[in-house]
C-alpha cells in the first residue's frame, strides 16, 4: 500500500519529486527519466508509470533552465525508441512459445492471423497514435511483435511516433510550463493526460464492441 501510495504522489506531484531530484542530485535525473520512460514503454508489466506528464513537466524544467532542452530531448527519445524494440522483440520471441501448438487452448490461428494482417495494414498508425495514450503505448509494441508485424515496418514508426511523443510534449512543457494558469493547474492538467485518452480507448473499444454485436441487417446477433 506504501509502494503505491507513493506511485500516486509521484505521478501527480512530478513536478516536485524531479525538482527535488535535480536539487539533490543534478545530472544523475537523465539517468532517472531515461529508466522511467524505457520501462514504461518497454517492460509490458510497467504501463502505469508516468509518461505525457512527465516529459511535459520535463519540457517545463527545460524552459527555466534546470535542464538542457537537447539533452532531455535526445536521451529520452531514444529510451523511447528502445523501449519499444525490448518490447516488440519480447513480443515476438514469446508469442510463438506461448501458441506453439496450434491445438491448444491458448492457440486461435485465425485471430493470430487477423492480428498479423491487421498490424501489417493499420499497425503503423497504431504503433504513432499508441505513443499518446496510456497503457496502449505499452501493449502496441508487445502486441505488433506477437502478431508478427515485419521488423522494419515497426522500426520506422516507433522512431516516428517517438519523435513526435517526445519531441512534442517535452516541446509544449519548455514553452508552456511556465506560464502562472498552468501551472496553477498542473495536477489537473496531469488528471487530463492520464483521463481523455483512456476514456477515448474505451469509448473505441465499447463502439467496436457494440459494432460487432450488431448483423449487417442492425439487428444484434
Amino acid at each position: 500500500m506504501e509502494l503505491l501510495a507513493f506511485l500516486v504522489d509521484f505521478i501527480l506531484h512530478v513536478d516536485k519529486h524531479l525538482e527535488t531530484f535535480v536539487m539533490n542530485y543534478g545530472a544523475w535525473v537523465y539517468a532517472l527519466l531515461f529508466l522511467i520512460i524505457f520501462v514504461e514503454t518497454g517492460v509490458v508489466v510497467m504501463p502505469f508509470l508516468p509518461g505525457d506528464s512527465l516529459l511535459f513537466v520535463v519540457g517545463a524544467m527545460c524552459g527555466v533552465g534546470l535542464m538542457s532542452y537537447p539533452l532531455a530531448v535526445g536521451l529520452l527519445l531514444a529510451a523511447a525508441i528502445l523501449g519499444n524494440q525490448s518490447n516488440y522483440t519480447i513480443g515476438h520471441y514469446f508469442g510463438p512459445k506461448v501458441f506453439q501448438w496450434e491445438d491448444s487452448r491458448f492457440f486461435n490461428k485465425k485471430a493470430f492471423d487477423q492480428a498479423h494482417a491487421f498490424y501489417e495494414k493499420y499497425g503503423g498508425i497504431t504503433i504513432v497514435a499508441a505513443r499518446f495514450m496510456p497503457f496502449l503505448r505499452t501493449f502496441a509494441p508487445f502486441v505488433a511483435g506477437v502478431a508478427r508485424m515485419t521488423r522494419s515496418k515497426f522500426t520506422f514508426y516507433d522512431v516516428t511516433g517517438g519523435a513526435l511523443w517526445v519531441g512534442g510534449i517535452i516541446t509544449a512543457g519548455y514553452f508552456f510550463g511556465s506560464v502562472p494558469w498552468v501551472k496553477m493547474n498542473l495536477d489537473k492538467i496531469i488528471w487530463a493526460m492520464i483521463l481523455i485518452p483512456g476514456l477515448v480507448v474505451l469509448w473505441g473499444a465499447w463502439k467496436a464492441r457494440r459494432k460487432g454485436r450488431v448483423a449487417p441487417t442492425g439487428r444484434s446477433v
